[in-house]
């Protein structure tokens, strides 16, 4: 559980800590957060990506890295015992961590339940942990990434236990704005619809991803799928000052799917 740092300052006081930070949203969110001198501790379970995105990263300034595999209850508790050691102020989280691979109702099996419910556990303590690091030093703000899954049935894409999980962290995000607006910690979550992530690589052949994914486009009323990018820089702003206002949101990031179909 060592945390490895970028370039030689570790001065920082306010950090900003992504779970599921070594690629996809969580990555773009850090190079966002890094863009306004804001410091993140990225979490990921794969030392590759992990060592790829910290290089990639540290061009832009301090970055912080730390493995964990939240699928393992020694990783999860080492981890919460780093948050809860910290003394710097947490001030930012993102709970980015993700798994999806589209099953049948009728075809789940326990293990394929559990591999979202146990995301799910972990991110609970996690986020707990964090909180009571914002606490300490007088608040902060997180983002939940859930899901328009979570919201709304896809039948090309049937993913009963995926949602149901989803829904949960919505629900969570939800609860966790009431009971911690008297901290001065904002919570909110954003809900993507199809965004180019290699979350896909779970259930699609790499060399066939992008023209899959790209018979999503026409299902976005904006007449295309989304980019990481895409839904950083509103994670990005849910944490910022300019969006001090807001608490307990499940943002809508799907290029209009929620307001219709093409």
């Amino acid at each position: 559980m060592n945390i490895s740092t970028s370039n030689s300052n570790n001065a920082a006081q306010a950090i900003a800590l992504i779970i599921g930070g070594s690629s996809g949203m969580g990555l773009a969110t850090a190079k966002q957060l890094l863009n306004q001198g804001i410091t993140p501790l990225i979490v990921g379970r794969d030392e590759s990506k992990l060592a790829q995105a910290q290089q990639m990263l540290s061009k832009l300034g301090l970055v912080e890295t730390l493995r964990a595999d939240l699928y393992q209850p020694q990783d999860i508790e080492g981890l919460i015992s780093t948050i809860q050691a910290e003394q710097r102020h947490i001030k930012f989280l993102v709970n980015a961590a993700g798994y999806f691979k589209p099953t049948a109702f009728l075809d789940h099996s326990k293990d394929d339940y559990h591999a979202y419910q146990a995301l799910n556990e972990a991110t609970f303590f996690i986020t707990q942990a964090v909180a009571n690091n914002m606490v300490k030093h007088g608040g902060g703000n997180m983002v939940n990434i859930g899901s328009m899954w979570a919201k709304q049935a896809v039948k090309a894409t049937p993913s009963s236990a995926y949602s149901m999980a989803k829904a949960g962290l919505h629900a969570l995000t939800q609860h966790l704005a009431m009971e911690l607006a008297e901290h001065n910690i904002r919570v909110n979550a954003v809900a993507p619809a199809v965004v180019k992530t290699p979350i896909y690589g779970a259930f699609i052949e790499p060399d066939a991803i992008d023209e899959t994914l790209a018979g999503f486009d026409s299902f976005h009323p904006i007449g295309r799928i989304g980019t990481a990018d895409d839904v950083a820089q509103t994670i990005s702003f849910l944490l910022s000052d300019q969006a001090n206002w807001i608490t307990g949101a499940i943002w809508d990031v799907d290029g209009g799917v929620m307001a219709g179909r093409n």
